[in-house]
Order: C-alpha cells, then structure tokens, then sequence
C-alpha cells in the first residue's frame, strides 16, 4: 500500500498541530519545518479545513488548530479522506478489464490486505501517533 505525499503532508500537519495544541502554527511556520512547499501546503491545509479537521483563523493571532481533539480524529478516516482512491489495483476501480478476471483469485487476496491495513489505520487515533508531550519537541518551532 501506498499513500500519496498528499496524504502524508496531511498527517503531518495533523500531528505538528496536535503536538503544538497550545497555540496557533501558520502555514508558513509548518511548511519551513518540514520543507515543505508552502503552495503546495495549503492546499493539503485547505482539504483538512474543509473535511473538519482543521480550523484556520485569519488576521493577527490567526493560524490553524484542531477541530477536534486528537483522540477523536482516526488515522483511517484522515486516509480515506484525502487519497483519491483506495485501488490497488486496476480492476479494484470502475471500467478496468482484465482478461485474467473470471479466474482470477489475486482481487480477493489485495482486498483482504487492503481491509486489514485499514484497519490498523482505523484503530489508531491522531493521539496515539503524536505520543507524550516530552516525546513532541521535533514537532515543536524553534523560533
């Protein structure tokens, strides 16, 4: 299983959020820890805000927060959320034609795996993958 580096950036602004819960990060502070694209972030920002998330005030003091504490927001959802699908491969989608289909077993075998692994993703929590707070200063500013 694969996940897009858009999904990635979304677990990561997630989790840099949780692990600063005490104040408002930017986009900007987040983009420049973790080198990432600000363009690029905002757009990641802009989906968590839209899906609920992640809330984003504007002006002076503004930034972004949780908008739900991290031990309600599920790995599993986040992924399903922002990957634009889940197929393995092509047949899992709509109109894929394989010749191998009619006797084929390896759809079954990639869905099972497929279940499984979303299953430990459902089973972890934002909480869970930030960890103690002793553990959070990588994810802590240092300006």
């Amino acid at each position: 299983m694969h996940i897009t580096q858009h999904t990635d950036y979304a677990l990561r602004v997630l989790m840099f959020l949780a692990a600063n819960e005490h104040r408002r990060p930017t986009i900007k502070e987040i983009s420049d820890t973790f080198g990432i694209s600000r363009n690029h972030l905002m757009k990641v920002v802009n989906a968590l805000i839209r899906e609920g998330f992640v809330q984003g005030m504007r002006g002076r003091g503004g930034g972004l927060r949780l908008a739900q504490p991290p031990a309600q927001i599920r790995i599993g959802t986040v992924v399903r959320v922002m990957e634009p699908g889940l197929n393995l491969v092509e047949c899992f989608g709509t109109g894929g034609e394989c010749l191998l289909q009619p006797g084929c077993r390896l759809t079954g075998v990639l869905s099972r795996a497929l279940e499984a692994f979303m299953a430990q993703l459902d089973a972890a929590t934002l909480a869970d993958i930030v960890g103690p707070r002793q553990h959070q200063v990588m994810f802590v500013a240092t300006t």
